[in-house]
């Protein structure tokens, strides 16, 4: 027999087993004949089955039929979902992971998707889900990779993230989400951080830190004031670290020198200042530096251009007065460098002794004034400094290295 005409004859009888039950139960109201099911049936993937179906409801808008043979009880052979054994009985077959992404699907999630307790995995990438999500997400105790990335979500930042005990991946870029961020955000025990390109205000939380996050992307948010020097927390760990367009100020912290492991860090078009702590000396793990569109002074170092694993360095549209050593042909050593609209003497392309004197006459002591504020900073002299140029609101589909933007 087909596999078809063999699947048609399997629901078939699932069907009249379920009338037959439906007909013969006594003294139980309709709300119950839709639950009744054989005793042979798994409950969790009732469960699954139930969630699946409230969830269907509530899609307006599916152009590419994702959905479509989301029908019957079946729940393994819907398109998108992903079945395995228990973790606590192999003998019984559960939702483990659901993957919508680039569905262009319409609608939202509803209370019922806090059924799928089995649920390790939840991919909805790329579509056009709406609202808020449901505080019943929650109970997905085993959830361990959470991407809602190119959606319509809004409200704060959802909290109902923070309490998923296993969660390791959280991809929440590319939405409507705004306020603050929760400091608790930083104390679980996460691997990829991805907030950017929403609508957070207020400032990196003070007392940020962690120990296991290997990415963490802010980029194209509102935050404003200081990187926190607790981010050194994430030293063991930290390999990629993207705070583009945030508005960002003051100088960058010592401690940033302290995350030895870390290959990418880009901290354009904010309005960070002052000298480049020498620390930086020390990430000799470094493949990447951005620190284009900023109003950092000073001198490039040398041994920041030494570093063993450079591959790419910008440093364009600053207030830098000098190259020391190697830094001044990086190109020579197979580096792609771009030290363009400085205040480089030597250099083509840089800005006007105007604009350069009234940095240069005002300095910034970091020590003293690690935000930038105070006499003889720039606090009191800002409206005397260009303001570095407005950063590109990329768009979902734009392609930006590294590719997390």
């Amino acid at each position: 027999m087909a596999p078809f005409s063999f699947s048609f004859l399997f629901l078939l009888l699932l069907q009249s087993s379920f009338l037959f039950n439906c007909l013969t139960a006594k003294h139980h109201d309709d709300h119950h004949h839709q639950r009744v099911r054989s005793p042979n049936s798994n409950p969790r993937l009732h469960q699954a089955f139930l969630a699946l179906q409230a969830w269907k409801k509530v899609i307006y808008s599916d152009p590419k039929n994702h959905t479509t043979n989301w029908v019957g009880p079946s729940v393994c052979n819907y398109f998108g979902v992903y079945c395995a054994p228990s973790l606590d009985d192999p003998k019984i077959q559960v939702v483990a992971g659901i993957d919508l992404n680039h569905g262009d699907i319409a609608g939202f999630l509803p209370n019922e998707l806090g059924l799928l307790a089995d649920l390790a995995l939840l991919h909805l990438n790329s579509n056009r889900f709406c609202g808020i999500l449901p505080q019943s997400l929650a109970n997905l105790s085993l959830l361990f990779e959470l991407d809602l990335s190119n959606n319509r979500f809004v409200g704060p930042f959802p909290s109902v993230v923070l309490h998923l005990p296993k969660l390791k991946y959280l991809d929440l870029r590319f939405n409507e989400f705004e306020g603050p961020i929760p400091s608790e955000l930083f104390n679980k025990s996460l691997d990829a951080i991805f907030i950017n390109s929403n609508r957070f205000t207020n400032i990196i939380p003070r007392n940020i830190g962690g120990k296991s996050a290997s990415v963490i992307v802010f980029a194209n948010n509102n935050l404003k004031g200081c990187l926190p020097p607790t981010i050194a927390s994430f030293a063991n760990s930290l390999e990629e670290l993207l705070l583009i367009n945030t508005s960002l100020s003051g100088c960058l912290p010592p401690e940033i020198g302290f995350l030895y492991k870390l290959k990418v860090l880009d901290v354009s078009f904010n309005k960070l200042m002052g000298p480049l702590p020498y620390s930086l000396t020390g990430l000799a793990q470094l493949e990447q530096l951005n620190l284009a569109h900023n109003m950092f002074s000073g001198n490039l170092y040398e041994g920041i251009c030494s570093l063993p694993n450079l591959e790419n360095v910008t440093v364009s549209y600053n207030y830098f007065c000098e190259e020391v050593g190697i830094c001044q042909n990086l190109t020579a050593k197979g580096i792609a460098f771009d030290d363009r609209r400085n205040c480089l003497p030597e250099k083509p392309f840089q800005r006007s002794k105007k604009e350069c004197s009234a940095v240069v006459e005002r300095p910034v002591d970091c020590f003293e004034h690690p935000c930038g504020g105070g006499g003889g900073g720039y606090g009191s002299s800002i409206a005397a400094v260009p303001a570095p140029a407005p950063m590109p609101i990329f768009s979902s589909s734009s392609v930006v290295a590294p590719s997390h933007l």
